[in-house]
């Protein structure tokens, strides 16, 4: 059937239809066509494809599927080259990386964005509302609520695969902040935009209030929705509160009127949390937004590692995709301190990934051990290269090996000849095991 005969990826399912993209999506997936096309359906699956996203190499998220990760870059003021931004996809999509999110926030960010989905093969996120300042070049209390649509409009015509829209906070959650006193109020940066306008316009949030005519946008292009948390916890005290789950309940509504028209949804969620809460922050999530895959930036399971704080997220998120999240947002070691480097996107995407694939053998995804048993292979028989090629990141691998070698080949230089698996090898051999 052509494209005429559906809309979204969600629709072609509910009517049946095989996709290219779902074709591709299940083959990755090791799933049937079959298995995939009621969870798209339903809405627990999305494949976020825009229509005008021509090279993308589709991906589904779902907590059913392997764990994806996503990677934040994009200029700022004060770090505004767009060619080491493009440096760092290039070298975030060679690493594995399943989504890059365009978050710059200076200059005109059109082109970039524009180069992104002409070029990379990775879906493509983006945050509409911090465009619309950058955009329109006027501060935000002189924006009107058709102005942030439009942007949203722009960004889809662009061929942007998701959005993150924070529709969940309304005029009541003004009242709700000033109220509970959170230590860190809202640290969501879209979130705080959205608040701060609302504050300075005695207007009800735009995504919100429009929320029906964004979904049209969403529909028309088939741009996945991803419901952003501007209440989520920016540190362990707030974790859990009143404002973080009141939002996600709305969040919970959100989605059922997005899937009303066909439009696929992700949900967002914390934040830092304490790795005791990490289980329940799920299984509300689950229960409220009916299975809606869940989107977590981390989440950072304690608020003193700043400079490793790609640690403490992967902790948290390994933990959270073990329980249910389908999409980890990775966090570099210069979250909170400074736009990250290269370094740090490729100390942020390995963490990530290793937090990712440690969940997948704890959900028993399809073939997420293989890698595994074929290292405990390769490593019993000494074979290096067979090492190598099992190997998240080789080049690092070969690198410490390297600058370190040992005087025998068959061993490391932390044990030589006492090597355990050298020992065992020759013992069961029947071979003389020779140490000094």
């Amino acid at each position: 059937m052509s494209d005429k005969s559906y809309a979204t990826q969600m629709e072609a399912a509910r009517k049946g239809i095989v996709t290219p993209q779902l074709e591709t999506v299940a083959r990755k997936e090791r799933m049937s066509v079959e298995e995939l096309l009621p969870l798209v359906a339903s809405g627990k699956v999305v494949i976020p494809a825009n229509k005008k996203h021509t090279c993308l190499d589709p991906e589904g998220v779902g907590s059913m599927l392997r764990t994806k990760i996503n990677v934040n870059l994009g200029v700022s003021r004060d770090c505004k080259d767009y060619d080491v931004e493009m440096e760092k996809v290039l070298s975030a999509v060679k690493m594995g990386a399943e989504a890059i999110m365009d978050l710059s926030s200076h200059g005109n960010t059109q082109p970039f964005r524009q180069k992104l989905t002409a070029e990379c093969p990775a879906m493509i996120g983006t945050v509409p509302v911090y465009d619309s300042v950058i955009h329109y070049q006027r501060d935000l209390d002189t924006l009107s609520a058709r102005d942030f649509i439009d942007v949203i409009r722009l960004h889809a015509r662009d061929g942007v695969d998701f959005v993150t829209l924070h529709c969940g906070i309304t005029r009541k959650t003004i009242d709700q902040i000033r109220r509970h006193k959170r230590k860190m109020n809202i640290v969501s940066r879209g979130g705080s935009l959205v608040f701060a306008w609302m504050c300075m316009t005695g207007e009800e949030n735009p995504f919100y209030q429009y929320y029906d005519e964004i979904l049209d946008i969403c529909r028309e292009y088939d741009v996945t929705i991803s419901l952003g948390d501007a209440c989520r916890p920016g540190c362990l005290a707030d974790a859990t509160d009143v404002c973080q789950i009141e939002e996600l309940v709305r969040l919970g509504e959100l989605t059922k009127r997005a899937w009303e028209k066909d439009v696929q949804v992700m949900v967002e969620g914390p934040g830092h949390v304490p790795m005791d809460q990490i289980a329940a922050n799920m299984k509300v999530q689950q229960t409220l937004c009916m299975g809606a895959p869940f989107y977590v930036l981390g989440p950072l399971v304690t608020d003193i590692a700043p400079g490793y704080d790609h640690i403490t997220g992967a902790i948290g998120g390994a933990i959270a995709a073990m329980h249910g999240a389908a999409f980890l947002c990775y966090v570099t070691p210069a979250e909170h301190l400074a736009l990250p480097n290269l370094e740090d996107v490729k100390q942020g995407i390995i963490a990530s990934k290793i937090a990712a694939h440690a969940a997948d053998i704890a959900k028993g995804v399809r073939g997420a051990r293989e890698m595994d048993d074929k290292m405990g292979d390769a490593r019993r028989a000494l074979d290096w290269e067979g090492q190598w090629a099992c190997a998240l990141d080789p080049e690092t691998a070969k690198a410490i090996r390297a600058d370190r070698s040992p005087e025998h080949d068959d061993t490391c230089s932390m044990c030589g000849k006492f090597c355990a698996v050298r020992s065992m090898n020759k013992a069961l051999n029947g071979e003389h095991i020779d140490i000094l």
